[in-house]
Protein backbone atom coordinates (compact mmCIF):
# COMPACT_ATOMS: atom_id res chain seq x y z
CA UNK A 1 0.00 0.00 0.00
CA UNK A 2 1.47 3.34 -1.10
CA UNK A 3 1.09 6.23 1.36
CA UNK A 4 1.15 9.84 0.23
CA UNK A 5 1.83 13.03 2.16
CA UNK A 6 0.76 16.43 0.89
CA UNK A 7 2.58 18.86 3.17
CA UNK A 8 5.85 18.14 4.93
CA UNK A 9 5.80 20.84 7.61
CA UNK A 10 6.21 20.06 11.30
CA UNK A 11 3.50 17.44 11.75
CA UNK A 12 3.80 15.99 8.25
CA UNK A 13 7.51 15.43 8.79
CA UNK A 14 6.96 13.96 12.27
CA UNK A 15 4.51 11.44 10.82
CA UNK A 16 6.82 10.49 7.94
CA UNK A 17 9.87 10.04 10.18
CA UNK A 18 7.89 8.14 12.82
CA UNK A 19 6.27 5.76 10.32
CA UNK A 20 9.63 5.03 8.68
CA UNK A 21 11.65 4.54 11.86
CA UNK A 22 8.95 2.39 13.50
CA UNK A 23 8.84 0.30 10.30
CA UNK A 24 5.14 1.01 9.91
CA UNK A 25 5.78 2.03 6.28
CA UNK A 26 8.72 1.17 4.04
CA UNK A 27 10.41 4.36 2.78
CA UNK A 28 9.98 3.27 -0.84
CA UNK A 29 6.20 3.15 -0.28
CA UNK A 30 6.06 6.84 0.70
CA UNK A 31 5.20 9.57 -1.83
CA UNK A 32 5.39 13.17 -0.69
CA UNK A 33 5.30 16.73 -1.86
CA UNK A 34 5.31 20.20 -0.38
CA UNK A 35 4.61 23.68 -1.68
CA UNK A 36 8.29 24.39 -0.99
CA UNK A 37 9.89 21.25 -2.41
CA UNK A 38 13.12 21.82 -0.46
CA UNK A 39 11.33 20.73 2.72
CA UNK A 40 10.40 17.40 1.18
CA UNK A 41 13.89 17.02 -0.31
CA UNK A 42 15.41 17.53 3.16
CA UNK A 43 13.52 14.42 4.30
CA UNK A 44 14.71 12.57 1.21
CA UNK A 45 18.30 13.27 2.24
CA UNK A 46 17.66 11.33 5.46
CA UNK A 47 15.66 8.55 3.81
CA UNK A 48 16.85 8.28 0.18
CA UNK A 49 14.27 5.63 -0.76
CA UNK A 50 11.26 7.95 -0.30
CA UNK A 51 9.69 9.46 -3.39
CA UNK A 52 9.54 13.25 -3.67
CA UNK A 53 6.98 14.22 -6.30
CA UNK A 54 6.48 17.62 -7.86
CA UNK A 55 2.77 18.05 -7.24
CA UNK A 56 -0.18 17.02 -5.06
CA UNK A 57 -1.78 15.54 -8.19
CA UNK A 58 1.14 13.15 -8.61
CA UNK A 59 0.98 12.12 -4.95
CA UNK A 60 -2.73 11.31 -5.20
CA UNK A 61 -2.30 9.41 -8.47
CA UNK A 62 0.43 7.17 -7.08
CA UNK A 63 -0.90 6.64 -3.51
CA UNK A 64 -3.62 4.58 -1.80
CA UNK A 65 -3.71 6.48 1.49
CA UNK A 66 -3.17 10.24 1.29
CA UNK A 67 -2.37 12.35 4.35
CA UNK A 68 -3.36 16.00 4.02
CA UNK A 69 -0.95 17.96 6.24
CA UNK A 70 -1.73 21.56 5.29
CA UNK A 71 -3.41 24.49 7.07
CA UNK A 72 -7.20 24.26 7.53
CA UNK A 73 -8.04 27.05 5.09
CA UNK A 74 -5.85 25.45 2.42
CA UNK A 75 -7.71 22.12 2.50
CA UNK A 76 -10.88 23.07 0.61
CA UNK A 77 -9.15 24.61 -2.43
CA UNK A 78 -6.66 21.74 -2.47
CA UNK A 79 -9.36 19.06 -2.44
CA UNK A 80 -11.44 20.96 -4.95
CA UNK A 81 -8.51 20.69 -7.36
CA UNK A 82 -7.86 17.02 -6.55
CA UNK A 83 -11.37 15.59 -6.26
CA UNK A 84 -11.46 14.11 -9.77
CA UNK A 85 -8.38 12.03 -8.91
CA UNK A 86 -9.70 10.85 -5.55
CA UNK A 87 -11.27 7.56 -6.59
CA UNK A 88 -13.42 5.49 -4.17
CA UNK A 89 -10.58 3.00 -3.64
CA UNK A 90 -8.33 5.71 -2.19
CA UNK A 91 -8.53 7.12 1.35
CA UNK A 92 -7.92 10.71 2.33
CA UNK A 93 -6.66 11.32 5.88
CA UNK A 94 -6.82 14.86 7.26
CA UNK A 95 -4.77 15.74 10.35
CA UNK A 96 -6.54 19.01 11.19
CA UNK A 97 -9.26 19.36 13.82
CA UNK A 98 -11.56 22.18 12.53
CA UNK A 99 -12.62 20.18 9.46
CA UNK A 100 -14.70 17.10 10.16
CA UNK A 101 -14.90 13.94 8.07
CA UNK A 102 -18.47 14.67 6.94
CA UNK A 103 -17.42 17.98 5.41
CA UNK A 104 -14.67 16.28 3.42
CA UNK A 105 -17.03 13.47 2.38
CA UNK A 106 -19.40 16.12 0.97
CA UNK A 107 -16.65 17.21 -1.44
CA UNK A 108 -14.88 14.00 -2.49
CA UNK A 109 -15.94 10.49 -3.54
CA UNK A 110 -13.06 8.62 -1.88
CA UNK A 111 -12.88 7.19 1.62
CA UNK A 112 -12.23 9.71 4.40
CA UNK A 113 -10.67 9.61 7.87
CA UNK A 114 -9.10 12.06 10.28
CA UNK A 115 -6.03 11.34 12.40
CA UNK A 116 -4.73 13.99 14.77
CA UNK A 117 -1.16 13.15 15.82
CA UNK A 118 0.98 14.37 18.70
CA UNK A 119 4.65 15.28 18.82
CA UNK A 120 4.97 12.42 21.34
CA UNK A 121 4.36 10.02 18.44
CA UNK A 122 7.91 10.83 17.32
CA UNK A 123 9.06 8.71 20.29
CA UNK A 124 6.50 6.01 19.36
CA UNK A 125 4.41 6.98 22.37
CA UNK A 126 1.40 9.03 23.36
CA UNK A 127 -1.98 9.04 21.67
CA UNK A 128 -3.19 9.69 18.13
CA UNK A 129 -6.84 10.69 17.73
CA UNK A 130 -8.77 8.89 14.99
CA UNK A 131 -12.19 9.49 13.45
CA UNK A 132 -13.49 7.47 10.50
CA UNK A 133 -15.98 8.68 7.94
CA UNK A 134 -18.95 6.55 6.93
CA UNK A 135 -17.21 6.03 3.59
CA UNK A 136 -14.17 4.39 5.19
CA UNK A 137 -14.07 0.63 4.57
CA UNK A 138 -13.35 -1.75 7.43
CA UNK A 139 -10.13 -2.94 5.76
CA UNK A 140 -8.95 0.66 5.40
CA UNK A 141 -9.76 1.40 9.04
CA UNK A 142 -7.69 -1.62 10.06
CA UNK A 143 -4.78 -0.49 7.90
CA UNK A 144 -4.82 3.02 9.39
CA UNK A 145 -5.07 1.73 12.96
CA UNK A 146 -2.22 -0.73 12.36
CA UNK A 147 0.02 2.08 11.10
CA UNK A 148 -0.72 4.30 14.06
CA UNK A 149 -0.32 1.46 16.56
CA UNK A 150 3.35 1.38 15.57
CA UNK A 151 3.86 4.97 16.76
CA UNK A 152 1.12 5.59 19.33
CA UNK A 153 -2.03 4.42 21.05
CA UNK A 154 -4.78 5.27 18.53
CA UNK A 155 -8.00 6.38 20.21
CA UNK A 156 -11.26 6.85 18.30
CA UNK A 157 -13.09 10.03 19.28
CA UNK A 158 -16.45 11.60 18.55
CA UNK A 159 -16.78 15.03 16.97
CA UNK A 160 -18.01 16.73 20.16
CA UNK A 161 -14.71 16.13 22.01
CA UNK A 162 -12.33 16.76 19.11
CA UNK A 163 -10.99 20.07 20.37
CA UNK A 164 -10.52 19.15 24.03
CA UNK A 165 -8.96 15.81 23.05
CA UNK A 166 -6.56 17.70 20.76
CA UNK A 167 -5.77 20.16 23.55
CA UNK A 168 -4.74 17.30 25.82
CA UNK A 169 -2.96 15.08 23.28
CA UNK A 170 -1.55 17.47 20.69
CA UNK A 171 -1.26 20.85 22.45
CA UNK A 172 -0.59 19.35 25.88
CA UNK A 173 3.16 18.76 25.31
CA UNK A 174 3.62 22.45 24.44
CA UNK A 175 1.52 23.60 27.41
CA UNK A 176 3.41 21.46 29.91
CA UNK A 177 6.76 22.21 28.30
CA UNK A 178 6.06 25.89 29.01
CA UNK A 179 5.12 25.14 32.63
CA UNK A 180 8.24 23.02 33.18
CA UNK A 181 10.40 25.80 31.74
CA UNK A 182 8.84 28.27 34.18
CA UNK A 183 9.39 25.73 36.99
CA UNK A 184 13.08 25.52 36.03
CA UNK A 185 13.50 29.28 35.66
CA UNK A 186 12.01 29.88 39.11
CA UNK A 187 14.33 27.29 40.66
CA UNK A 188 17.33 29.10 39.15
CA UNK A 189 16.07 32.53 40.23
CA UNK A 190 15.31 31.50 43.82
CA UNK A 191 18.29 29.24 44.57
CA UNK A 192 21.93 28.57 43.68
CA UNK A 193 21.18 25.72 41.26
CA UNK A 194 22.46 26.19 37.72
CA UNK A 195 20.18 26.17 34.69
CA UNK A 196 21.94 23.07 33.37
CA UNK A 197 21.41 21.18 36.64
CA UNK A 198 17.78 22.22 36.90
CA UNK A 199 17.06 21.18 33.29
CA UNK A 200 18.69 17.78 33.84
CA UNK A 201 16.82 17.13 37.09
CA UNK A 202 13.47 18.28 35.75
CA UNK A 203 13.84 16.29 32.52
CA UNK A 204 14.75 13.10 34.35
CA UNK A 205 11.91 13.69 36.80
CA UNK A 206 9.44 13.90 33.89
CA UNK A 207 10.79 10.72 32.29
CA UNK A 208 10.64 8.88 35.61
CA UNK A 209 7.13 10.12 36.31
CA UNK A 210 5.98 8.99 32.86
CA UNK A 211 7.48 5.55 33.42
CA UNK A 212 5.86 5.33 36.84
CA UNK A 213 2.42 6.19 35.44
CA UNK A 214 2.92 3.67 32.65
CA UNK A 215 3.41 0.88 35.18
CA UNK A 216 -0.06 1.73 36.58
CA UNK A 217 1.30 1.39 40.10
CA UNK A 218 -0.14 4.81 40.87
CA UNK A 219 -2.86 7.02 39.47
CA UNK A 220 -2.14 10.76 39.32
CA UNK A 221 -4.00 11.43 42.61
CA UNK A 222 -2.33 8.53 44.45
CA UNK A 223 1.08 9.57 43.13
CA UNK A 224 0.53 13.00 44.67
CA UNK A 225 -0.63 11.42 47.93
CA UNK A 226 2.47 9.21 48.15
CA UNK A 227 4.85 12.17 47.76
CA UNK A 228 2.86 14.70 49.76
CA UNK A 229 3.41 14.03 53.46
CA UNK A 230 0.98 15.98 55.63
CA UNK A 231 2.68 19.10 57.00
CA UNK A 232 5.81 18.45 54.90
CA UNK A 233 7.65 20.43 52.24
CA UNK A 234 5.63 19.04 49.30
CA UNK A 235 2.40 19.88 51.08
CA UNK A 236 3.46 23.50 51.43
CA UNK A 237 4.22 23.63 47.72
CA UNK A 238 0.87 22.04 46.84
CA UNK A 239 -0.89 24.70 48.92
CA UNK A 240 0.74 27.42 46.82
CA UNK A 241 -0.28 25.64 43.60
CA UNK A 242 -3.86 25.26 44.80
CA UNK A 243 -4.04 28.99 45.58
CA UNK A 244 -2.25 30.24 42.48
CA UNK A 245 -3.45 27.98 39.66
CA UNK A 246 -7.09 28.88 40.18
CA UNK A 247 -8.98 28.81 36.87
CA UNK A 248 -5.85 28.95 34.71
CA UNK A 249 -6.55 25.71 32.85
CA UNK A 250 -10.24 26.55 32.47
CA UNK A 251 -9.13 29.68 30.66
CA UNK A 252 -6.72 27.68 28.48
CA UNK A 253 -9.58 25.45 27.27
CA UNK A 254 -11.83 28.48 26.82
CA UNK A 255 -9.40 30.28 24.48
CA UNK A 256 -8.48 27.15 22.50
CA UNK A 257 -12.16 26.44 21.92
CA UNK A 258 -12.81 30.06 20.97
CA UNK A 259 -10.09 29.86 18.30
CA UNK A 260 -11.37 26.44 17.24
CA UNK A 261 -14.87 27.74 16.60
CA UNK A 262 -13.45 30.70 14.67
CA UNK A 263 -11.59 28.25 12.44
CA UNK A 264 -14.72 26.11 12.05
CA UNK A 265 -16.72 29.14 10.92
CA UNK A 266 -14.09 30.03 8.32
CA UNK A 267 -13.77 26.55 6.83
CA UNK A 268 -17.53 26.00 7.00
CA UNK A 269 -18.01 28.99 4.70
CA UNK A 270 -15.81 27.25 2.14
CA UNK A 271 -17.59 23.89 2.36
CA UNK A 272 -21.07 25.44 2.54
CA UNK A 273 -20.41 27.07 -0.82
CA UNK A 274 -20.59 23.54 -2.29
CA UNK A 275 -23.94 22.60 -0.76
CA UNK A 276 -25.45 26.00 -1.63
CA UNK A 277 -24.68 25.70 -5.35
Amino acid sequence: MKVGFIGTGNMGRILIESFIESEAIKPSFINMTNRTLEKAEAIEQLYPEVNVLKSAEEVVTHSDLIFICVKPLDIYPLLNNLKQLLEPSKCLISITSPINVHQIESLVRCQVARAIPSITNRAFSGVSLVTFGESCHLSTRKAIETMFEKISTPVQIEENVTRVASDIVSCGPAFFSYLIQRFIDSAVEETDITKEQAVLLASEMLVGMGNLIETELYTLPTLQEKVCVKGGVTGKGINVLENEVGEMFNKVFQVTHEKYYEDIDEVSEQFNSVTNK
